[in-house]
């Protein structure tokens, strides 16, 4: 009986290795992938569009948006990206680079942001924006997230995007922190970031704009956001609301010092 007893214990322990390892195999190679795929990351055609359409003469007023303040200065791109959220006394208000761009899509070429952000993402202009983010991010690439926390809006944004974050509801009671909110999760195999604290360079708000391999699609950080939500069984709260911006605030100074990998691959 005791022999019988023991080579029980021994079969489980050995299938508790062979899980464990299991789970790492697959991990690392949703991680091998990746990079197969990094080369011809698709994103680079969403870089190309964006390029050009900064600097393309469009909307009713006939202007490029080359003399957008993206708050380095008009007109100046790289380094940008990972400054953002951040407060622009311009409008007087907090914004993040997909609505700072709605504005400066408004207010150089006239185009009217109010049916922007209503249309679906992927379709019409709401992709233009997307397409512009994925080439702002890219000329950020390997630059180090230094959010400012001197204005007073700025604390607040990030106050309201750590509650936000931890806000539990919908059908399924669910929070961002659900998922992100400690080390060791997982879903579909695959290793979920803990988002309450500097996840590391290229993880999490360090990786969007992002390419979906799964579906085919460019995903912005608004995006990204709304599907969160949309998982949690939450309503939206709308494209460019004070909400996804203090998320989104909440998320890159808790990034800060990482490097951004955006535009990525993701599955």
């Amino acid at each position: 009986m005791k022999m019988k007893k023991t080579w029980i214990l021994i079969l489980l322990a050995g299938l508790g290795t062979a899980s464990a390892f299991a789970q790492k195999s697959a991990s690392e190679s949703i991680d091998e992938y990746r990079a197969m795929l990094a080369d011809g990351n698709p994103a680079e055609l969403f870089e190309a569009k964006g390029e050009d359409l900064w600097k393309k003469k469009r909307g009713p007023k006939n202007a490029s948006l080359e003399q957008c303040d993206l708050g380095k200065g008009v007109g100046v791109v790289k380094g940008a990206f990972v400054e953002l959220p951040r407060f622009f006394a311009d409008v007087g208000k907090m914004q993040d680079l997909e609505s700072r761009l709605l504005t400066c899509m408004q207010t150089l070429q006239g185009f009217n942001t109010a049916e922007i952000a209503a249309t679906p993402f992927g379709k019409g202009e709401q992709n233009n924006v997307t397409a512009l983010a994925t080439w702002i991010a890219a000329e950020s690439k390997g630059m180090k997230f230094n959010l400012s926390q001197s204005h007073p809006q700025e604390k607040v944004f990030y106050e309201v995007g750590k509650r936000l974050f931890f806000q539990r509801g919908g059908a399924h009671d669910f929070a961002c922190a659900s998922c992100h909110g400690e080390d060791g999760k997982r879903i579909r195999l695959q290793d979920l970031p803990n988002l309450t604290k500097n996840p590391g360079d290229g993880v999490g708000f360090a990786a969007w704009p992002a390419y979906r391999v799964s579906n085919g699609q460019m995903w912005g950080m608004q995006q990204r956001l709304n599907d969160c939500y949309r998982q949690q069984r939450f309503p939206y709260p709308g494209f460019g609301s004070d909400a996804i911006t203090a998320v989104s605030t909440y998320l890159g100074v808790n990034s800060k010092g990482s490097a951004s990998v955006a535009p990525a691959l993701k599955r």
